[in-house]
């Protein structure tokens, strides 16, 4: 399994307005995009070549993966012109995969699970598909027994987790050309008694950034508790509290957890407390942040709480 679908295409709906200007899956957790932890995840399960597609905002992975080459990996970007869902997209994308199953996974989740069970488990059974599931935040929706799924829908015990596997021919169930989900495949290949399989993966953190408050929970996770996955390269300097370049004055108060990003300002007299500041992002003189989020090239001034800038 040497070949990963990384879905990125998503819109981003549910975080706005962090999502205005940039595509969730490059939204930056302590100065690193949220994609990347999926591709360092992959890439120490084994994954060679990365898969993603992308709808809104395409130009913007360009700019944060300009070779397009991830830790020596070689990223293929697929556009969609039209959304077409995860179903569509990676039926879309089935053309880039060379590896006879393929590792699916959501863009915009971060989380350090062993993949290994998972992996394993579709090797041993040789099921068409296997899904990663999980006790989660979230109404459960899939029925499990002896590894394997039996029903997807309400009144069940767990939750996709958005990672799975797929044999190249379990693709092709996909219609080609059509946007849509991959739960109705998945349902109808059920029916039809097909070998769809799970393993339920309950070790380790798993987040799904919906709001404002949750990307600012995720961060305060972090520093409250020295968080950082075993899968990050070692080389790499990660939680990065102040991004090079930033300029903060020294009578800035700095407290609680806060994220400093690459070229921002901070100037005289201001406070930050568990606050985010994108790359580029400006505090004014004096001002005070509490639990807030300052996009990139915007500028915070004034008593501000609970505020995205």
């Amino acid at each position: 399994m040497t070949d990963a679908f990384v879905l990125g295409a998503g819109l981003g709906t549910r975080l706005r307005p962090l999502t205005d200007e940039l595509p969730k899956p490059l939204v930056p957790i302590f100065g690193k995009p949220l994609i990347s932890f999926g591709f360092d995840h992959l890439i120490n399960a084994g994954v060679q070549r990365l898969i993603v597609n992308t709808h809104r905002l395409p130009g913007k992975f360009g700019q944060v993966f300009p070779d397009p080459v991830y830790r020596g990996h070689r990223i293929t970007f697929v556009h969609e012109p039209v959304l077409l869902g995860t179903g569509g997209g990676l039926r879309n994308a089935e053309r880039h995969f060379e590896s006879e199953s393929v590792i699916v996974y959501s863009g915009d989740i971060l989380t350090d699970f062993d993949l290994a069970p998972l992996l394993e488990e579709h090797a041993r059974t040789g099921n068409a598909v296997t899904l990663a599931l999980r006790q989660t935040e979230f109404a459960p929706s899939i029925n499990l027994h002896s590894n394997r799924v039996e029903k997807i829908g309400d009144g069940a015990e767990y939750d996709f987790a958005n990672v799975s596997v797929w044999t190249r021919k379990a693709i092709e169930w996909i219609p080609a050309g059509k946007p849509m989900s991959f739960i109705p495949v998945l349902q109808q290949a059920i029916a039809d008694g097909r070998a769809i399989g799970g393993v339920v993966v309950n070790d380790g953190n798993w987040f799904n950034i919906g709001s404002a408050s949750q990307y600012l929970a995720v961060h305060g996770k972090v520093a409250r508790e020295n968080w950082r996955p075993a899968y990050l390269d070692k080389a790499e300097r990660w939680p990065e509290m102040v991004g090079a370049g930033a300029s903060v004055d020294p009578g800035t108060t700095l407290s609680g957890f806060y994220s400093i990003g690459t070229a921002c300002r901070v100037e005289a007299g201001a406070s930050v407390t568990d606050s985010v500041l994108w790359p580029g992002a400006r505090i004014a003189a004096e001002s005070t942040l509490r639990n807030c989020v300052v996009r990139s090239g915007k500028i915070a001034e004034g008593t501000l709480e609970n505020a995205v800038v």
